[in-house]
């Protein structure tokens, strides 16, 4: 699997990786989210976007909330999804969104609003959602359409996986 794709955002260099385990995981953690984040409204602009900086795993458009305000705009939201596995070290990754963490983050959404034609006037926000998963014994399918809600786990791929929290304004500009 290709590291880059030039249609996602600024890379330097092409670099070979072989997918792992762990990619497969926070791919199907990151589809998960999407597709609870899309039921609700929600529209993806961009999923795994790839920068100098590291990567947005989505960016979403929050719909726009009725108030008795003049129109209130549609946010940007990056979204950073982390996936673990019972037992972990790191409260289910919250602890892995350091400071050093933050400001890659920020750093690669001032890249991605700069592709955007009114990009730096959009409200943004960084979101995280932190998402459990297991490795089943055996393959075990899911619906079609699965119904995904926090705390109730979605069957994909053999692995059981929870959205566990979804911590809006996880951080702020730094």
């Amino acid at each position: 699997m290709w590291d880059g794709d030039s249609k996602q955002g600024v890379v330097e260099s092409w670099v070979w990786r072989v997918p792992n385990k762990k990619d497969e995981v926070g791919r199907l953690a990151e589809d998960l989210v999407a597709q609870w984040l899309v039921g609700k409204g929600w529209s993806i602009v961009q999923q795994r976007w790839r920068c100098r900086w590291g990567e947005l795993d989505l960016v979403m458009q929050a719909p726009a909330i009725a108030s008795s305000h003049p129109a209130v705009l549609p946010s940007l939201v990056f979204v950073e999804v982390k996936a673990r596995s019972h037992g972990n070290w790191d409260n289910n990754g919250l602890l892995s969104i350091t400071l050093q963490k933050q400001h890659k983050l920020w750093q690669a959404a001032e890249l991605f609003l700069a592709t955007l034609p009114d990009g730096f006037n959009q409200p943004c926000r960084f979101d995280v959602a932190l998402v459990s998963c297991r490795k089943l014994p055996m393959q075990t399918g899911s619906p079609l359409t699965p119904i995904i809600q926090p705390g109730r786990p979605v069957y994909m791929n053999g692995y059981s996986l929870t959205l566990s929290h979804y911590i809006q304004n996880a951080f702020t500009e730094m």
